[in-house]
């Protein structure tokens, strides 16, 4: 959906199993046209794709793609690359990181999802991929060259599509607790140390045919970050103080990903026991623990934390990605407002050019976790666009 103050708002497809290209027909035709008709019947409707490497290397695909959306009266505008694989139905775990970018499965993934977009958006557009912030910590970590050289590999083929297309897309890397870049301070550090310097550029300028000065403005406008606000919330960012922290480093921030995370102001008996139905085999659900004294306690996954002695005065942020209109009953709670304050600075300033609502986990959600029992999927993304639009009007 058009924005007013500028922009496009979608919904992430990552919500729905799509594995195969059938399955993801099947969601274009089935829940997508439905939420569409529902909320703008007469107006382009913002879909944020997403392709898993099977889906992407169908026959076709760019084509039956762009038949589907000109006939639904769909709009291309941002794609899903952080999963390569399966993403519903078996467990994801640390696996949702594989490939990381050191590897040439990596970037050859998420150029063809570039050619895929390219062919999408209309001539002079831009296209935003959101992707692995650079892999897995406990795997990458020591690794950050080979991480850049991956990176500037698939930026280099980035120009050469915008040569020959003359469409622009952007890899967005997307923060993540307990990935090589977790946090603003990671990304500053490991963009200003290895993506937008002189090096780069030189190393850029080699691959693409470009001059350094070629190369330099190159890669902003290729390279940049997706910002979602759950993990932000997870890391106990503000949002206005990582807006602050990118603008001066000069990061762009492609994209925004609207969602909140599971909070516990709180954690006692009760608290534990409650938190303990957002367990699941499917997902990694990272948990931050902040002492009132400033400790902190970082956790890969929730049931380590919940196996953790002691922490009775903590609050606990737990990456567990709830409807953005959730009001869980206490002793649980959810960060929705960061998401809002983010909201409320993009509506006097737009932040990104594409903003995309993704809460992928309505399959694994405890009714609670909604405030109001259980409902469809399709109700549910209905809500939380209306919910989102409501704040930017």
């Amino acid at each position: 959906m058009r924005l007013s103050g500028g922009g496009t708002l979608g919904y992430c497809l990552n919500v729905h199993p799509t594995q195969t290209f059938a399955e993801l027909r099947a969601a274009l035709l089935g829940p997508v046209r439905e939420i569409r008709r529902r909320l703008c019947p007469d107006r382009p409707f913002g879909v944020g794709l997403r392709l898993s490497a099977e889906a992407a290397a169908t026959a076709g695909v760019a084509a039956e793609l762009a038949a589907i959306f000109a006939g639904e009266g769909f709009e291309a505008f941002t794609m899903n690359g952080f999963p390569y694989g399966r993403f519903h139905g078996a467990p994801v775990k640390e696996a949702v990181y594989e490939p990381d970018w050191t590897t040439a499965e990596r970037v050859a993934y998420s150029v063809s999802l570039a050619e895929t977009m390219a062919a999408l958006v209309p001539p002079g557009a831009l296209a935003t991929i959101s992707t692995v912030p650079g892999g897995y910590a406990p795997r990458v970590r020591g690794r950050e060259a080979a991480v850049a050289e991956g990176l500037l590999q698939a930026v280099a083929a980035l120009v050469h599509l915008e040569r020959s297309t003359g469409r622009t897309v952007a890899l967005a890397l997307e923060p993540e607790p307990w990935c090589l870049l977790e946090s603003t301070a990671d990304a500053v550090a490991f963009f200003g140390g290895h993506l937008f310097g002189d090096a780069a550029a030189g190393r850029l300028a080699s691959l693409a045919g470009l001059t350094a000065a070629e190369a330099a403005a190159a890669l902003p406008r290729h390279l940049g970050l997706c910002l979602d606000v759950c993990h932000m919330a997870v890391n106990f960012e503000e949002p206005a103080d990582s807006l602050a922290a990118l603008a001066a480093a000069g990061i762009p921030i492609h994209k925004l990903q609207l969602s909140a995370a599971l909070r516990i102001a709180r954690v006692d008996a009760t608290a534990r026991e409650r938190v303990a139905a957002f367990r699941d085999a499917v997902y990694l659900h990272q948990t931050v623990a902040r002492a009132a004294d400033g400790t902190v306690r970082r956790f890969v996954d929730l049931p380590q934390a919940l196996e953790s002695a002691g922490g009775g005065d903590e609050e606990w942020r737990v990456h567990f990605h709830v409807p953005v209109f959730a009001e869980p009953e206490p002793p649980l709670d959810s960060t929705r407002g960061a998401l809002e304050r983010l909201l409320a600075i993009h509506r006097g300033r737009p932040v990104a050019p594409h903003l995309e609502v993704e809460t992928y986990t309505w399959d694994v959600l405890p009714a609670e976790a909604c405030g109001a029992g259980a409902m469809s999927v399709v109700d549910g993304i209905e809500r939380e666009l209306r919910w989102v639009l409501e704040r930017l009007s």
